[in-house]
């Protein structure tokens, strides 16, 4: 799925972002909750509104996930499987009906915003394949 040429752009790109913006994470759940409502009633317990403690705290452990999926591009089922159990036996919530799908987009903007003209279509098309691949890895244990 992830080209030789995509295993080089994702680190690359990954860590410009991680290191010019602290709160990326922040930023594309904050992103997700405004642009798609609908995902708040997967964070009841949240104050999902701007400057929440809550969202920048989740938003970390996004990132922190993200980088290591990053770091594990080859092994990403191995590299994510902790957070996969975590999902489907202790919070019994299908990253499907979660709206993985809906967190890449806000991702893929939060890239272009940090990145600007380097958010290049072969940057998009990388990290569209990785979010894909990591939105699968975590729907794994729901077959």
């Amino acid at each position: 799925m992830l080209t030789a040429d995509d295993k080089k752009l994702i680190p690359q790109t990954w860590e410009k972002v991680v290191s010019q913006c602290d709160d990326a994470g922040k930023d594309a759940l904050y992103r997700m909750f405004v642009a798609y409502p609908q995902t708040k009633t997967y964070f009841p317990h949240f104050d999902v509104g701007p400057g929440s403690e809550q969202v920048k705290a989740h938003g970390k452990k996004v990132v922190a996930a993200l980088t290591n999926a990053v770091k594990n591009l080859d092994n990403l089922s191995q590299a994510l499987s902790e957070l996969s159990n975590l999902h489907a036996y202790n919070l019994r919530v299908d990253p499907s009906c979660f709206a993985l799908q809906l967190l890449a987009q806000c991702i893929q903007v939060v890239l272009a915003v940090n990145l600007g003209k380097e958010y290049t279509p072969e940057v998009h098309s990388a990290f569209d394949k990785f979010l894909s691949a990591v939105a699968a890895v975590l729907a794994e244990k729901y077959r």
